[in-house]
């Protein structure tokens, strides 16, 4: 995967604006993320991750190895993916409007 028109490596991190409600109340729409693809993947991460042909952006929920994608938003389901490979980055850190929004996430 790779958002970088500009030339940059696959492993470097990137941004992305968050589009829709399926994760509110974190993240709103128009929040932009940060995305490090060599980022832990955990129980408990916000991801960017493959299903069906797209990308989504969720949270990664493991149950028994299996793993899912939880919207926090509760209109949205949650879906299972194959594994750990379709999750292509681990959000790093969002930034709002305002300094206060501003966020890492470990």
């Amino acid at each position: 995967m790779s958002f970088c028109s500009s030339g940059c490596a696959e492993s470097e991190p990137y941004a992305l604006r968050v589009l829709g409600d399926s994760m509110l109340p974190e993240f709103a729409e128009g929040t932009v993320i940060v995305i490090d693809p060599a980022g832990a993947i955990r129980d408990g991460s916000y991801v960017i991750a493959m299903h069906n042909q797209e990308y989504i952006f969720r949270q990664l929920r493991i149950y028994d190895e299996r793993y899912y994608l939880q919207p926090l938003n509760d209109l949205y389901d949650t879906v299972e993916i194959a594994g750990p490979d379709q999750i292509k980055g681990v959000v790093s850190q969002k930034a709002g409007r305002r300094r206060k929004d501003h966020k890492r996430y470990d």
